[in-house]
């Protein structure tokens, strides 16, 4: 509602306010003549108001049940039921108020996303530090950020800083970013300054994106919000057939009680004011949904379609290889990870961080690079140190020359284990592969569980990997149907397949999503960073990178259309049980205005409920930590599992010294590391997640799961400790591989449950309720 709509209203609250009051008064001092002239001019400049309104909407052929109140006021003053048209006045008034109220609370949320953008910044420039717009950032430039002041634009940290990103993901706990750690636009330092090497424009940032989401989305009118008026073809009528039965039967006051008792139509306050407060409460929970068409239509969803690569697998990808060729073996691994690494630093790709993030980790000095250029779903390429740096794609790295034979072998490597493999060229040569694991994220199937049980009849995968990447992916989520291999267009033409089934969603976060996110009926971008064209051709958008965010979603969408058509349902019923207790003179039409007014107010009131509900109560930060460890504690592991299933490939290759060196560190592992962590598990986890899932023993696989590893350590053990000196027999051979195999099998599983279990306590909610 725009300012001078809120003061109009106001204005019209106040005059209706005094003139009903003025009249009691008078009435009290015995003057009713007086009182009935207060009554009649306050009736008056209310029907003038609503006069306007009605031909405004008639005008642009968009008749409503406003028609009614005019109607009911014309009839108090024809037969002089002062009172009541001042009554209705009021009503009509007092309306307007809380639908200003209520809908500036509902976009409260919103409306503080935008108030929080930063305008300056602190830019250093020679030898001193200079305040400047914002939009005078450009990438390269180096800011300081003070204590408490809101990251202007995305950035690489230089040194240790404390962030609240709240705004941005909903998270409470501050964050912590390390030197040379990406570090978001929006979160407020929330420790000391530090400095931020600008990596976007304050235009392509990440907030910058958020806030013209939000401004998109205020624009948006909710299909609720006149649906009065689709209601006025039924609900006028019958409401004009009741009146004139009443007053053929020869009582015009009757008629007029209808007409009172049915104005204006809750619809009218309630239903717009519930579909408002469900994109607020959707903002608060890092949630941008651009209007509230797109929340009610998303209530409806019956199909999802998801992207795989950054939105079904994890958000942090890791470089598990590094491979040179010829023309890379001159510059060693760490100068083929450092070009190609220092590259990446400007690019919005999923797996660009993990480069950026292996760099640091190896101590590796990065270079910015400039003359930059991105080719969307190929690669990109830029100039570092002097070298013409590309990477990608080997279609696009090799410009269509053929590749080194070692290159065609990761390649087919990479295809086999269900790894991403991205190639670097040097000056023009392949000069070498980084191979990296994008692994399932924790959550994706139990979130997935959670979209069926909240009405999601059908879960189809869609990705350009090859189908053997594809088919690992999907089979472990138990999607309906993996589609691999597809290109943007023929991701588009999936969705059209779909929609028969019903509403169909489409979640992704790459920019090649674009035109399947638009062609969706409701496209869901994961994350916002920059607002590229995934955010853009969005209908919403999930701030914070957690799948589980889409459970919320619709959780809000469905909670808030329930309401509102709860309200529609409760206040058109009693509104005609009114109507016909009017028309048999059961009350006069000023005790009718009273009646349609409380119906009004308890139709907001309930419409409010909106914004409350759809949370997820906090399980504490303390637990949140402890599950963080034990997440910890499984990354930290990972190498030691991938040597179980190395040793137990090897086994027949290695020379007697070697078999037992291996064999004793996957003894350390499984017979002294092991044992100690799953102790602690059950002490400290597992009583929390069995509390919050409830049902008798829901625990009790992951505690069976436990057992049957610390059985197969023990018989590890037994054979290691019964091997000959001069090395394994082939009957040692198969039983070592067969106790490690399994080990392998039952870990990589029992680690997958628990991180699951993990990534939900982590995120420090539980589930939404669905309804």
């Amino acid at each position: 509602m725009a300012v001078g709509s809120r003061d109009l209203s106001r204005v019209w609250l106040a005059t209706s306010i005094l003139g009903l009051a003025t009249g009691g008064v008078l009435t009290w001092m015995g003057l009713p003549d007086a009182a009935n002239v207060a009554w009649a001019v306050t009736t008056a400049v209310a029907l003038v108001s609503l006069l306007r309104d009605v031909v405004i909407g008639l005008l642009r052929r968009q008749p409503g049940v406003d028609v009614i109140a005019l109607l009911a006021m014309g009839g108090s003053l024809a037969l002089e039921e002062y009172l009541a048209g001042a009554v209705i006045a009021l009503m009509l008034a007092s309306g307007e108020a809380l639908e200003a109220f209520a809908d500036r609370r509902a976009h409260r949320e919103l409306s503080a996303l935008l108030d929080r953008a930063p305008r300056t910044v602190s830019r250093y420039e020679g030898n001193g530090l200079v305040e400047r717009p914002v939009g005078a950032v450009r990438r390269g430039d180096r800011l300081l950020v003070k204590p408490g002041a809101v990251i202007p634009v995305d950035g690489i940290a230089s040194t240790h800083a404390v962030l609240d990103e709240s705004a941005l993901t909903g998270e409470s706990r501050p964050v912590e970013r390390a030197d040379g750690d990406p570090i978001r636009s929006g979160a407020v330092n929330a420790g000391g300054a530090f400095d931020l090497l600008a990596t976007t424009t304050a235009e392509g940032s990440t907030y910058a994106g958020i806030v013209r989401l939000v401004r998109e989305a205020e624009r948006q009118k909710a299909p609720f919000v006149r649906l009065a008026d689709r209601y006025a073809a039924v609900f006028v009528p019958i409401t004009l057939v009741v009146a004139g039965v009443a007053w053929a039967a020869g009582d015009a006051t009757r008629a007029l009680s209808v007409l009172v008792v049915a104005t204006p139509c809750p619809l009218l306050l309630a239903v717009p004011i519930s579909i408002v407060s469900g994109i607020s409460r959707a903002a608060h929970r890092g949630i941008i949904v651009k209007g509230g068409g797109v929340l009610e239509t998303l209530a409806r969803a019956k199909v999802l379609v998801l992207d795989k690569t950054g939105t079904l697998t994890s958000g942090v990808p890791e470089v598990s290889d590094i491979e040179t060729f010829p023309v890379g073996d001159g510059f060693g691994l760490d100068g083929v990870l450092r070009l190609a690494a220092s590259l990446d630093q400007v690019s919005p790709h999923v797996l660009a961080a993990a480069l950026v993030r292996a760099a640091r980790v190896r101590g590796l000095e990065l270079s910015f690079p400039t003359d930059v250029r991105e080719r969307h779903g190929s690669g990109i390429e830029g100039t570092v140190d002097g070298h013409r740096v590309a990477l990608g794609k080997s279609s696009y790295v090799s410009e269509g020359a053929p590749m080194p034979a070692r290159a065609r072998e990761v390649r087919r490597r990479s295809m086999l284990d269900g790894s991403s493999c991205v190639f670097v060229a040097i000056d023009g040569t392949v000069a070498g592969a980084l191979i990296i694991d994008d692994p399932i994220r924790p959550d994706a199937p139990r979130v997935i569980r959670a979209l069926r049980r909240a009405g999601i009849e059908r879960v189809i995968m869609v990705t350009g990997d090859h189908p053997d990447v594809a088919e690992s992916v999907g089979a472990a989520l138990g999607v309906d149907r993996i589609l691999s291999e597809r290109d943007p267009s023929e991701k588009v033409e999936a969705l059209e397949a779909e929609r028969e089934a019903g509403v169909v969603v489409m979640v992704g976060d790459g920019l090649n999503d674009a035109p399947a996110l638009a062609a969706a009926d409701v496209g869901v971008a994961m994350g916002a960073r920059g607002a590229t064209a995934s955010s853009e051709a969005a209908d919403a958008v999930l701030v914070a990178d957690r799948l589980d965010g889409l459970v919320d979603a619709i959780a809000i969408a469905r909670r808030s259309r329930a309401i509102a058509i709860q309200s529609v349902v409760m206040g058109m019923g009693l509104a005609f049980a009114f109507m016909i207790g009017g028309a048999f003179g059961l009350f006069r039409p000023a005790v009718g205005a009273l009646i349609q007014e409380l119906i009004d107010v308890a139709a907001i009131l309930n419409a409010l409920r909106a914004l409350s509900g759809g949370g997820r109560p906090a399980v504490g930060r303390e637990t949140t930590d402890v599950a963080e460890r034990f997440r910890a504690e499984h990354r930290e592991f990972a190498p030691e599992l991938a040597r179980v299933r190395s040793v137990a490939d090897r086994l027949g290759e290695l020379a007697p010294g070697d078999v037992r060196r291996e064999l004793e560190a996957v003894r350390r592992f499984v017979v002294e590391r092991l044992p100690q962590h799953e102790e602690e598990e059950e002490a400290a986890v597992y009583p929390v997640v069995a509390r919050l899932l409830g049902g008798e023993d829901p625990m009790s696989s992951m505690a069976r799961a436990h057992l049957e590893i610390s059985h197969l350590a023990r018989v590890f053990r037994q054979l290691l400790d019964e091997l000959p000196e001069d090395g394994p027999t082939p009957d040692d051979l198969v039983d070592l591989r067969r106790v490690l195999y399994g080990l392998y099998a039952i870990l990589r599983l029992h680690f997958a449950q628990e991180d699951e279990a993990y990534a939900w306590l982590s995120s420090g909610e539980e589930s939404v309720p669905v309804g």
